[in-house]
């Protein structure tokens, strides 16, 4: 199946899971903490039920890691190519009524996202990159709507000579990450949760995107595909290629950016990969 068919798949299946998930926000929901203590809903696992029901029916050779699926103790082989599923990246979001939160749907081949949606339903925003045919787009796709909106080529922005727009997380600003921000010089700091940091530098709206903590695979990879399809890229601290398929699919440190030539030369200090 062409990549350009299977990510229709992909948006199609978001659209639908970030459907049933404003339905739950909408209508109230309990929350339940996990074993690791985030915190989980039933939209969580009904938006990951009709992820993986689209996914197994449009690619059905393609095995899933899904984070619900996971903390269940399901986890598949995957080989040199399988799916990363986050059905509501920002659940912190959720919960707390911000609207921030996410679907997340990614292809991974041979360590890489190739293929990435990311879907803001409370936001009406869709996000989705190919990073193969280097495209990427965006669209105002409201939950309510049934049809598909319209959508716009993104592209990161070169960034300004003097003051630049770092965007972070509300939840995890720390210490290492308010020195980088320092050694950065940045001018301008918008706090967003969720996989749309990576979004808004891909839609030329922000410049870098530092996440100086551990994350999950689930939580990146779409995001990460689409600022790849964008023209950015992600990397380690200490510069090395952003790799997906790890033991236990645990993140390091990362830096996210629409160009390398922004960054400090080194890792802010106490920071590890």
């Amino acid at each position: 199946m062409p990549d350009s068919q299977l990510l229709e798949i992909m948006v199609s299946a978001a659209i639908e899971a970030g459907r049933a998930a404003c339905d739950i926000y909408r209508s109230g929901f309990e929350v339940r903490i996990k074993e690791d203590d985030s915190p989980v809903t039933a939209a969580d696992h009904a938006a990951e039920a009709i992820i993986l029901a689209r996914l197994a029916a449009g690619a059905p050779s393609v095995p899933v890691v899904a984070e619900e699926q996971v903390a269940a103790g399901r986890v598949p082989d995957t080989g040199k190519e399988f799916f990363l599923v986050d059905p509501l990246d920002g659940t912190k979001e959720f919960v707390q009524r911000r609207g921030d939160f996410t679907v997340n749907i990614a292809l991974v081949r041979d360590g890489t996202p190739q293929l990435g949606v990311v879907y803001a339903p409370a936001r009406s925003q869709l996000f989705a990159g190919d990073v193969e045919a280097q495209r990427a787009f965006r669209s105002e796709q409201s939950p309510d709507e049934q049809r598909m909106a319209s959508r716009t080529e993104i592209h990161v922005r070169t960034p300004p000579a003097v003051g630049l727009t770092v965007v972070a997380s509300r939840s995890h600003l720390n210490a290492e990450t308010d020195q980088y921000l320092r050694r950065l010089k940045s001018s301008n700091l918008v706090s967003v949760g969720s996989s749309l940091k990576f979004c808004l530098v891909a839609a030329g709206e922000a410049d870098v995107y530092p996440r100086l903590g551990p994350t999950m695979e689930w939580d990146t990879a779409a995001g990460h595909a689409v600022l790849a399809a964008a023209g950015g890229t992600v990397i380690n601290v200490d510069g090395s290629p952003f790799r997906y398929g790890k033991s236990g699919f645990r993140n390091p440190s990362f830096i996210a950016t629409s160009t390398l030539t922004v960054l400090p030369q080194a890792p802010a200090a106490g920071v590890n990969a």
